[in-house]
């Protein structure tokens, strides 16, 4: 509710209700005026917020997501995925020091048949990554 005084020193008074926040962009205002209750004892209750953490959501947020049968995912899992694909990143370019390597200097400092099977060592980890990072 806002007050204005116009020169004439009238006051009017605008008494329309102030806007709300839009929570779903360009497809309207969530009405979000309606709430539910459920009873849970205190182990449930702890339960339920450590996994709207995981998930990095509210507890109300995430209440409604399960409720809807929306998929929830944790945050460690993304942070997990990005750890994994950084190593295995970083197994590509030894891999590729290693083929730079061999071509060369044959022979030096190792020899070639140990740096080969380090090579397919290698090749078999990225596979296997990409296995895991693919199930998650």
């Amino acid at each position: 509710m806002t007050t204005r005084s116009d020169p004439n020193g009238a006051t009017a008074v605008d008494v329309t209700p102030p806007r709300r926040r839009d929570d779903r962009g360009a497809r309207g205002a969530r009405d979000r005026i309606n709430h539910l209750q459920v009873v849970v004892d205190a182990d449930e209750r702890a339960e339920i917020k450590c996994r709207a953490e995981a998930a990095g959501l509210s507890v109300s947020a995430y209440l409604r997501a399960v409720a809807l049968n929306h998929r929830t995912s944790s945050v460690l899992d993304h942070e997990a995925v990005g750890e994994l694909v950084k190593v295995a990143g970083d197994q590509g370019r030894l891999g590729g020091l290693l083929k730079l390597w061999l071509v060369d200097r044959p022979g030096q400092g190792a020899p070639e048949t140990d740096v080969r099977k380090l090579l397919e060592r290698l090749g078999d980890l990225q596979t296997t990554l990409a296995g895991i990072v693919g199930r998650l």
